[in-house]
């Protein structure tokens, strides 16, 4: 096994804009697509808001937002102006209907 130094010896040569530039370029590297989904699945997503807002039922929604997936779990408070649906949490989570992946009735 050979037993150099790794990174470490490379540091000395490297200005700080190289560091940054190397920081944004792995950042960027983790980011994660935005999926594209089919008819039936938007539809089947459709059904299961409309269900829980009308029963009033707890449900989990994945969602896209910011190159990455989220998800957020509670009861719907509203759907704003068919682009949105609001949870009621403390946040009040705002998501749009176009990020949504999934939604799960729990």
């Amino acid at each position: 096994m050979i037993h150099d130094r790794g990174s470490k010896k490379w540091t000395a040569l490297m200005l700080p804009e190289h560091i940054e530039m190397l920081k944004a370029l792995q950042i960027e590297y983790n980011y994660k697509e935005k999926p594209i989904l089919d008819e039936q699945q938007v539809e089947e997503n459709a059904i299961k808001l409309q269900l829980a807002i009308h029963d009033n039922l707890t449900i989990e929604v994945k969602y896209y937002k910011m190159h990455d997936y989220h998800k957020v779990k509670g009861k719907l408070l509203s759907v704003a102006l068919n682009d949105c649906i609001v949870f009621d949490n403390e946040e009040r989570t705002r998501v749009k209907f176009s990020d949504i992946m999934d939604v799960l009735v729990v």
